[in-house]
Formats: C-alpha cells, sequence, structure tokens
C-alpha cells in the first residue's frame, strides 16, 4: 500500500475518532480503513490504535506517531503548493528599490514591458541613492549600482553600469584644457555624494590604469542634479551613459578624454535567500536579467 497514503488515512481516523469518519472522507469502506492502519502497524512493528466495537484510542507510541505525522504531511502538502504556485500567473504587489539615475533613465523606461506582460502584478518603485537595507525594509528586490559589502544576500549580476567624463562647451572653453586624467585635479569636478565618485576618479587608457584624485565645491547625491549643474558650466562630471547621451547627442555636453574609459561599475539584481520564490518574485527577476544582463554571473 502506499506509505503516504496510509498516513493520510491513519492521521484522518485519528482526528474524526473513527473508521468510518474517515472512510466518508476518502469514499472508502471502514474495512479499508482498518487495512491502511494495520499496514503502518504491521511495517513499524509497533500498535496505533487499541480498537473496541464502540472506540479507539491512541497508544502512547501511537500518540507521537500521529504528531510526527503531521509534521509530515503539513511538509508535503507546502511542497505540493510551492510546486503549484511555481505554475501560477504572476500576481500582488511587488516592491522594487532601485537608485535614482538607474531607475529614472534604465529601469522605468522598460518596466511597461514586464507590467503589459504580467497584468495582475502591481509595481511599487522606491527610488534613492541613500544607502539602505532596503530588503530589510519590505522590498522584495533591489538593483544595487558599486561593489557588494554585503554577502547575506543572493545576487545576480547585471551587465555593468558605463560611465561618461563630459562638460558643457562653455566650461571647457573657459579653463585650462583637459588633456589628461591628471589635469582634472585643478578642475571642478562635480562630486557624487556617498560613492568613491566623491574623491577620486578612476581611467584605463593608453597607458594603462590611472586614478585621480578629484575635489570641487558642489557634491549631490543626484545624478539628474548633477546633469543641471554640469549644464550650468559649474564643472565636469562622471555619470551613467544613460544620463548623458541625450545632451552629448545635442550638443549640451561634451566628452573629455574620449581615449579614456571610466573603468564600469559593477550591477547586481539582490534578494533575500529567505524570501518565498513567488511567481511575481521570479518572473521580475527573469525579466530583468533578460533586458540588463549580462553580466555573467
Amino acid at each position: 500500500m502506499d506509505r503516504l497514503l496510509s498516513m493520510t488515512v491513519f492521521a484522518k481516523a485519528v482526528e474524526l475518532g473513527s473508521f468510518s469518519a474517515a472512510a466518508d472522507v476518502f469514499r472508502m469502506s471502514p474495512q479499508l480503513v482498518g487495512k491502511h492502519v494495520l499496514t503502518l502497524e504491521q511495517h513499524l512493528g509497533i500498535r496505533l490504535l487499541n480498537r473496541t466495537t464502540r472506540r479507539q484510542h491512541l497508544t502512547e507510541i501511537g500518540a507521537s506517531y500521529y504528531e510526527k505525522v503531521k509534521v509530515i504531511l503539513a511538509e508535503v502538502a507546502a511542497a505540493e503548493g510551492l510546486a503549484a504556485e511555481s505554475h501560477a500567473r504572476p500576481s500582488g504587489r511587488l516592491r522594487v528599490n532601485a537608485p535614482l539615475t538607474f531607475g529614472i533613465h534604465a529601469l522605468m523606461p522598460r518596466l511597461t514591458e514586464y507590467m503589459a506582460t504580467y497584468p495582475d502584478v502591481q509595481v511599487e518603485v522606491s527610488l534613492t541613492n541613500r544607502y539602505v537595507d532596503a530588503i530589510e525594509e519590505g522590498a522584495d528586490v533591489v538593483f544595487r549600482v558599486g561593489e557588494l559589502a554585503d554577502s547575506s544576500r543572493i545576487a545576480r549580476r547585471l551587465a555593468p553600469y558605463r560611465l561618461i567624463l563630459c562638460a558643457s562647451p562653455a566650461y571647457l572653453a573657459s579653463h585650462p584644457p583637459i588633456i589628461s586624467p591628471m589635469d582634472l585635479a585643478s578642475h571642478e569636478c562635480l562630486g557624487f555624494a556617498y560613492t568613491e565618485l566623491r574623491s577620486h576618479w578612476s581611467f584605463d587608457g593608453p597607458d594603462g590604469p590611472v586614478t585621480v584624485p578629484v575635489t570641487g565645491r558642489l557634491m549631490i547625491d543626484s545624478g539628474e542634479a548633477l546633469l543641471m549643474a554640469a549644464r550650468a558650466s559649474m564643472g565636469v562630471m562622471l555619470q551613467p551613459a544613460e544620463l548623458l547621451e541625450a545632451d552629448i547627442a545635442a550638443g549640451r555636453l561634451v566628452r573629455v578624454l574620449p581615449k579614456y574609459r571610466a573603468p564600469d561599475r559593477p550591477l547586481h539584481l539582490l534578494y533575500a535567500p529567505d524570501r518565498q520564490m513567488t511567481p511575481k518574485l521570479r518572473s521580475f527577476i527573469e525579466f530583468s536579467v533578460a533586458v540588463f544582463g549580462s553580466g555573467k554571473d
């Protein structure tokens, strides 16, 4: 006999207090219920139930066995529910956290595709450059730019974040020429707060990698605000390509040191290892890897 079925029948007989009541639930005869219980007893070599013509009650070992069986059946039900859920249509509220510039210029233009594909998912997006443990604060997934310091999260590597060095034509016309990265030390460099970009910029050039200490009177924690400052000829900026390409194409900004490439910054998608892999979470992870990959995990 199927041992799991026998356990299920045994547990139901205990809970309902009789073989006949359990038989009604499973649409089988009371004799077959008794056979399932007997099969378990023979397999275990113990008596689980003391039975008379009027009543039944658990033996001491039978009571302990019943408690274990309840746990096993609950785990089986949970596993089957998880398998069924994995095939279910993604639905419910999905909370996403991302840096401002990436969120506005990369995520938001593509998010409509995800929401059109999964109309039963409601997406709540939080955009901030302040470093917080967004998952602890309730986010399901987090986009993170830069090196990861927290190894307690599951990280999916995405395509790196490309940075561009630029300034306005007016700024470049009124300041000494920038021929090499070291010339930046004597310029107003618009610093990005809370990251390494506030104090030093690195490049790969014809002669290899070089890191330059940078200073400036203006430091902001928003790429969009830095863009306004660069347009106003307040200094040189090093920010993501998504933020700058339109201004460069329109001539409002000019690339500086085009032969020197700023190292790409890592981009990851994070989620908690204990977070249940619901259909909505799985679908968004797969979407993000497809759209913003690949970073070669």
